[in-house]
């Protein structure tokens, strides 16, 4: 209690720099301790400094709206590291009916434990090989995304898919991890064989791995597609891998899709540095362009650029 009493008398701007030191999470844990810590640990000087450095990237209108606006520092954090918010950087489309759309590009939100920057780049904000060609990828509405639509592949055997971020929207000195956030279709084929890769260039940085989209979790645990499938489009020279057939084994050091809590897919395509000195881009990128396959019944919600976690 005589300790409690000391900590009390401490002069509240002394409290807020020391925790200003710290993490969101000792910080919110401070608060806990007496009412005089709970002043501090909740002050505008305390989250300004969880906040990233140069202010925030131009929100979507109405983005932080909710009942109200955030009426504090800590609030307005919490509120960003709770969901990812829509940016202001959008596209604009024109549909095949010849109005204009206005499709927003990218969200972005707080990592909670370090404040770190984090964006996912949505479909429509990346580069797919035939993507403006509806025999090979199209369109189709997301009701469960913060963006509005994502690509389907219909049929290609070419797989490219590109995207890229300007190395200050990131925080500096923060290892990231990038993912392609996808489901697929009741009836999607040849995502297993050959392995897809995968590649990241960040400064002078640039790592490649192997990976492959689908996992082994269907319901046989063969992969694969179902012995009575029929492509919607035929192609002469569409081969199709059956389960009661010859069955590829994925290749050692393959990285594999995860389950999401929000029901998609993630594959993680990499990971690297964010120094901040470049003043450069990063360059990420998934494909498939040599064996010749057909594949189908990938749906891309976007690209997903997030701290890497230790452990």
């Amino acid at each position: 209690m005589e300790e409690a009493c000391e900590i009390a008398r401490l002069p509240e701007e002394l409290v807020s720099a020391a925790l200003a030191r710290t993490s969101p999470r000792d910080a919110c844990r401070a608060a806990a301790v007496s009412p005089a810590f709970r002043d501090a640990a909740d002050s505008d000087a305390v989250w300004a400094r969880f906040l990233p450095p140069g202010g925030l990237p131009p929100l979507a209108d109405g983005e932080l709206a909710g009942p109200a606006p955030p009426s504090s520092k800590k609030e307005l954090f919490l509120r960003l590291s709770a969901g990812p918010a829509l940016l202001q950087d959008r596209l604009v489309i024109r549909p095949i009916s010849n109005q204009l759309m206005v499709v927003w590009a990218q969200s972005m939100w707080l990592d909670r434990e370090t404040s770190a920057k984090c964006y996912m780049l949505s479909a429509r904000n990346l580069f797919i090989v035939w993507g403006d060609t509806p025999q090979y990828w199209t369109w189709i509405p997301l009701d469960d995304s913060r963006f509005s639509e994502g690509a389907q592949l219909m049929h290609v055997c070419w797989f490219e898919i590109r995207g890229k971020i300007h190395s200050k929207m990131l925080s500096q000195d923060t290892t990231y991890a990038a993912y392609m956030v996808f489901r697929t279709t009741d009836n999607f084929y040849g995502l297993d064989f050959p392995v897809q890769e995968a590649s990241i260039s960040a400064g002078a940085t640039n790592t490649t791995r192997k990976v492959c989209l689908q996992g082994n979790d269907d319901d046989d645990g063969k992969g694969g597609v179902p012995e009575n499938y029929r492509p919607m489009v035929p192609f002469p020279r569409l081969r199709l891998r059956r389960r009661n057939r010859r069955v590829v084994s994925h290749e050692e050091n393959v990285t594999l899709p995860q389950q999401r809590a929000d029901g998609w897919m993630e594959l993680e395509l990499g990971e690297f540095l964010n120094e901040g000195a470049d003043d450069g881009e990063v360059s990420i990128s998934l494909m498939e362009t040599k064996g010749g396959n057909w594949k189908s019944g990938l749906i891309v919600q976007g690209i997903e650029i997030r701290r890497k976690k230790s452990g």
